[in-house]
């Protein structure tokens, strides 16, 4: 008897490549892909096409495959390990070096959910007038109920949704425009760095690769941990996790490059300069339309609200991390996490005048705290110790360091660009 029953589970976790178990395994990379089409790359986005039509489309390509790289390691470190980047960090590294190391992450979190619950704020001003801070009661209200109610598959089905609703919202709105696809296909892949460009290149860059996501998508892989004893169970979730970064991160190319080309054809095409959010809509109404305008809001709305949800779960997954646990949002640490991200996220936007300059000044501290946790990703991942035989590669660990050497090189320019 007790062989049949090691025979039947053995046949029913034999590892094979259907579409219905690829079905199961998209979710991690969607949750990750709206922390970066969030409202701070709307920003970005905007300002690259409105300022150089499509002549910065290289931009979109180059980090979009940095952010596959870099997420389909850390990814692997959830699947070999069963840890998340921030419970590894605490078991493998000094308490005072982690701790120093979380709690920088942890401002970045903030910092991120700033920017999430500002946009959002800003898109509710747009739709229906309502004044900024109590738009960003409302976001950051509804992100809490959202995170604190549900379950990760059931959190994945909204994300999903939201993410959808984005897409199908920048398809109507380049329907309506005319688009040169061949400019376009050439600036996808041809490095250009037109005058007064650099801080913008540096900025599309700064708001794609961000430090929560890491966090984020190693917790969200590792939960769904079947077997990490039985070493094709782990090969066939390394195979799907790949499909799914693949699949996730390149429906965030598109949005994001849709973004560039509806501002090219737009603001671009009509030497009008974008310099907010609120302007854009404004613009783009006796351009497109009173539909496209808000349209254009509604999704700024779905951006916000959706990246607003991811960050306060990266919050929380890196509090629990603190304690070496998984984050588990009915276990106190896990919601502590959440709660101050929002809520302290949400009490500094009262304080911010301008909430242009919020946005941009909340980049700014993601830019400083990047390059830590990229760097502490690679030594991780790079760790027999911790990895064992699934460590990174010579070539891949090389790969990581090149990244890594180029975001701090360029987020150390965008700094010094807002200094200037």
């Amino acid at each position: 008897m007790e062989k049949l029953r090691r025979l039947f589970d053995k046949a029913l976790h034999k590892p094979g490549f259907s579409a219905r178990d690829l079905l199961k395994y998209v979710g991690p990379g969607l949750l990750v892909t709206v922390g970066f089409i969030d409202p701070g790359n709307w920003a970005s986005n905007l300002a690259a096409g409105g300022g150089y039509g499509y002549t910065l489309l290289w931009m979109v390509t180059l980090s979009t495959v940095m952010l596959i790289v870099l997420q389909h390691n850390v990814a692997h470190l959830g699947i070999a390990t069963g840890l998340c980047l921030a419970e590894a960090t605490t078991r493998h590294l000094r308490r005072p070096l982690a701790m120093g190391l979380l709690s920088t992450a942890m401002i970045a979190s903030v910092s991120t959910s700033l920017a999430e619950i500002l946009g959002a704020a800003i898109a509710l001003n747009m739709l229906f007038g309502l004044p900024i801070n109590i738009g960003v009661l409302l976001s950051v209200a509804f992100s809490m109920v959202m995170i604190l109610s549900h379950s990760y598959r059931v959190i994945e089905r909204w994300i999903i949704a939201f993410v959808s609703i984005i897409g199908f919202s920048f398809i109507y709105e380049l329907s309506l425009v005319h688009i040169d696809w061949k400019a376009a296909a050439w600036a996808w892949v041809t490095p250009a760095f037109p005058a007064g460009s650099m801080p913008i290149v540096m900025s599309v860059l700064g708001a794609v690769v961000m430090p929560h996501n890491l966090f984020l998508h190693s917790e969200i892989i590792q939960s769904r941990q079947w077997n990490l004893a039985d070493e094709s169970i782990i090969r066939k979730q390394l195979d799907y996790e790949f499909f799914d970064t693949l699949f996730s991160m390149g429906i965030g190319w598109a949005i994001n490059s849709a973004m560039i080309l509806l501002a090219a054809t737009t603001f671009f095409a009509h030497r009008m300069e974008v310099t907010e959010l609120q302007q854009a809509k404004d613009l783009l109404r006796p351009l497109l339309g009173e539909n496209a305008s808000v349209i254009f809001a509604v999704a700024l709305l779905f951006s916000g609200i959706s990246s607003t949800i991811t960050s306060g779960m990266a919050a929380g997954t890196i509090v629990a991390g603190f304690y070496g646990e998984p984050f588990d949002i009915r276990d106190n640490h896990s919601r502590l996490g959440v709660i101050i991200s929002l809520v302290v996220a949400g009490a500094i936007i009262f304080w911010i005048q301008d909430p242009f300059k919020g946005l941009v000044y909340s980049q700014v501290v993601l830019s400083m705290q990047l390059p830590i946790t990229i760097f502490l990703q690679i030594y991780l991942t790079s760790s027999g110790k911790v990895m064992g035989k699934y460590r990174n590669t010579p070539f891949t660990k090389g790969v990581l360091i090149l990244i890594a050497a180029i975001v701090t090189a360029l987020n150390i320019g965008l700094l010094i660009s807002f200094a200037m």
